[in-house]
């Protein structure tokens, strides 16, 4: 094999190998497992072992949390898990959870299933590690062919993870309850991101705009009862509720750009990005990837949907005002991206870092409005820098 792949192939093969001979020994300790299992029912079946079973279904939910963790190493995607709590109620309610519960029979299916295919595979591996030694290394060696056995035990390990996760993967009546679940606390969320939004327009217009216009109409009423004896005194105070009327309309479209930005409406979502960019005060970096125009318009010339072009602009201004108020950077970059369906926002800023998402209510406003959406939030900040906030929104336009 030639240096660069040869090294690739067999560290692949490598780390494929540890994948199924770990495997293996999940599958000795699923035979000692099942033998606790059915230890654990016929002790219940007996009554006077019944406490045996609780304990035995959370050491079960263990070992199949284990097998949860190292698929989703392999594949790259988390694999949920839904059970029923078994730490409340009396013994009796904590047996009948454990025996009721569709997550408890799962595990069981894979304990036994991985039991024959844990062990399985680890010995396809061992038959093909010599035959790809040999054959791969003549064959790529000396008559310069990619590898062709070695490649298959990652496969196999690929295919033993795929397996893992299929059994394990919560029954769709749980997932649907967890939808259900994750749709009520999402709309929730959304119900108090607009119930504070409306209480933080109401206390600008009271403190903002209202006060200008209580403060205009009491300097109108002293300019007409001045203007009679003293023209002079009339005028100054005219032209000092001329500029209480131009605070006043200041603070409306203060408030106007806070529900809505007209600037996104007129100029799109990249438009409306770049002029946030350039009155950040930051130097601020715009990036734009995906379909022609970008994410401010769609392949067909549209616009994604209004609610999610406010939602990824505030999440924009959220980012950039966190970046020049709290870390110290003088830089900073937004990144826009349209990809399979999605809508990607990522602000990052090269300042001190440390940022909590649990200080303030900026971006838990922001977490809020987006899960309203179906989206997600993420924030990385270590100590030291650089803070990354990356929203992706679903949207098909």
């Amino acid at each position: 094999m030639r240096g660069g792949e040869g090294r690739r192939v067999l560290r692949d093969a490598g780390r494929a190998s540890v994948h199924l001979l770990v495997g293996a020994g999940l599958a000795v300790v699923c035979y000692v497992m099942i033998g606790l299992v059915l230890l654990a029912a016929a002790a219940t079946l007996s009554v006077i072992g019944a406490g045996m079973l609780p304990e035995t279904v959370r050491l079960l939910r263990g070992l199949a949390g284990l097998e949860r963790r190292r698929t989703a190493t392999r594949l790259g995607s988390p694999v949920p898990e839904r059970y029923l709590p078994l730490d409340r109620g009396s013994l009796l309610e904590r047996i009948r959870a454990a025996g009721s519960d569709p997550g408890t029979y799962r595990d069981v299916r894979w304990l036994v299933a991985h039991l024959l295919y844990g062990l399985l595979f680890l010995y396809a591996a061992m038959v093909l590690w010599p035959l790809g030694l040999l054959v791969d290394g003549v064959g790529c060696g000396l008559a310069g062919r990619r590898p062709v056995l070695l490649p298959r035990i990652g496969d196999l390990a690929t295919l033993q993870a795929r397996l893992s996760r299929t059994l394990l993967l919560p029954s769709p009546s749980a997932r649907l309850a967890e939808r259900i679940d994750e749709l009520a606390a999402t709309r929730a969320g959304a119900v108090a991101a607009h119930g504070a939004e409306l209480r933080r327009i109401e206390r600008d217009l009271h403190d903002g705009a209202q006060a200008h216009l209580v403060a205009l109409s009491m300097r109108r009423g002293l300019a007409r009862r001045a203007y009679d004896h003293d023209p002079a005194s009339g005028r100054a105070l005219l032209d000092a509720a001329q500029d209480q009327a131009e605070e006043a309309l200041a603070q409306l479209r203060h408030v106007v750009r806070g529900i809505h930005p007209p600037v996104l409406t007129d100029r799109g979502l990249v438009g409306a990005v770049r002029a946030l960019a350039a009155g950040s005060g930051l130097e601020v970096s715009v990036t734009v990837h995906g379909a022609a125009g970008g994410p401010g318009e769609g392949a067909d010339g549209a616009r994604p949907p209004a609610a999610v072009e406010a939602a990824a602009y505030f999440a924009v201004a959220e980012g950039l005002t966190n970046a020049a108020r709290h870390s110290g950077a003088r830089r900073a970059s937004v990144a826009l991206e349209r990809a399979d369906g999605l809508l990607l926002v990522r602000v990052r800023d090269e300042g001190r870092g440390g940022a909590d998402e649990n200080e303030g209510t900026g971006l838990l406003g922001i977490r809020r409005r987006v899960a309203a959406l179906d989206g997600t939030v993420r924030l990385t900040s270590p100590v030291g820098g650089p803070t990354v906030v990356e929203v992706e929104l679903p949207c098909v336009w």
